[in-house]
């Protein structure tokens, strides 16, 4: 179907199949023609008396484009594919080489996100500085590595060790015996013990006298003839018992030495002296110390009306003890609660 060129009269136009490359009409401009490839198409167009709507009838390019092109307003163009696509039809229907035309609208407009050449005869050398550095360094984070390595192979080596240890040394020995000597039994050696008594329970303290009053009706008097009766045959038999002591029974109490503790007014009657230097701490009922002092002899602590204090002393048989002003006897326990030591109402 031949081309509809409108009213154009004189349209001197060559096709792709008829133009003979390199074959341009004498006089005519050619694509290196003006600043620009845009100036270069205008040149050759005016020389073959075109105008910009002839060329857009004759390649179906738009006019706003074909204008574009002349003046490189590129914000008036489509994308870069396009543009070089109409550079090239542009300078085909002028009878001039499209290949030029591109490689000169390359030229003057260059691609921006083409990254830059080198010069020529310019080639890039790398600082052969730069390996060396590279190559110490991968070394010393090796060295690092290595030595992290086995820092933590001989951690978890050295608790192995230890608990290999522990478990050996925690193994009981076997279970011997031997024959006896009567029969023929045999005694497991290494057998179990049974479990230590709780020696930090103290004994019930029980008040001196007491069993005697008891059993003569109460009295006093017959109470401590009694207690010193037992004692002395006690002695006769041989039984560790000071005589002296018990005969001392029922003596009233005499200070020989400093008083601690309460005033007599606040006195709740008990009293302990210290016959030789021992410790004497006085606990409350909530543990808190009331008073700690290592006694020497003759001191005394009079202890006060206060409920609940316990009295823990180094050796027992060291104080004595006054119960409403005369001796009653002696500690017979480390630890001792102060209201068992109080006199009983008759």
């Amino acid at each position: 179907m031949p081309l509809d060129t409108g009213s154009v009269r004189h349209l001197h136009l060559v096709s792709e199949a008829d133009r003979d490359d390199g074959f341009v009409a004498v006089g005519q401009p050619s694509v290196d023609e003006g600043s620009d490839i845009g100036a270069a198409l205008r040149a050759a167009r005016l020389f073959r008396g075109l105008t910009p709507q002839d060329v857009a009838d004759a390649t179906r390019i738009r006019l706003a484009c074909i204008e574009g092109i002349e003046d490189l307003r590129l914000d008036d163009l489509p994308s870069r594919p396009f543009i070089i696509g109409y550079v090239r039809a542009y300078a085909n229907l002028l009878g001039l080489d499209g290949d030029a035309a591109v490689s000169r609208f390359k030229a003057d407009v260059p691609d921006e996100s083409e990254p830059l050449r080198a010069p020529v005869g310019v080639r890039r050398e790398a600082d052969p500085r730069f390996g060396l550095i590279l190559i110490c360094g991968l070394l010393v984070v090796g060295a690092i590595g290595l030595w992290n390595v086995a820092q933590r192979a001989m951690a978890k080596d050295e608790p192995r060790a230890q608990v290999a240890q522990a478990t050996a040394a925690a193994v009981p020995a076997p279970i011997t015996s031997v024959s006896g000597s009567a029969g023929d039994g045999s005694v497991p050696l290494g057998a179990p013990l049974p479990a230590p008594v709780e020696s930090t329970t103290p004994e019930p303290y029980k008040t001196p006298g007491l069993d005697d009053a008891a059993a003569n009706g109460g009295s006093a008097d017959a109470a401590s003839a009694a207690s010193k009766a037992r004692a002395v045959a006690l002695a006769e038999a041989g039984g560790f018992v000071d005589v002296a002591h018990i005969a001392a029974l029922g003596s009233p109490f005499k200070a020989k030495g400093v008083i601690h503790g309460a005033a007599a007014t606040d006195s709740s009657g008990v009293v302990l002296l210290a016959r030789k230097p021992a410790s004497l701490t006085v606990r409350g009922a909530d543990g808190s110390i009331y008073f700690s002092r290592w006694m020497a002899a003759g001191e005394s602590f009079r202890a006060p009306r206060t409920a609940g204090l316990v009295a823990d002393v180094s050796d027992p048989a060291l104080f004595d003890v006054y119960t409403g002003g005369v001796l009653t006897g002696r500690l017979t326990a480390t630890q001792t609660a102060l209201a068992k030591l109080v006199k009983p109402a008759v």
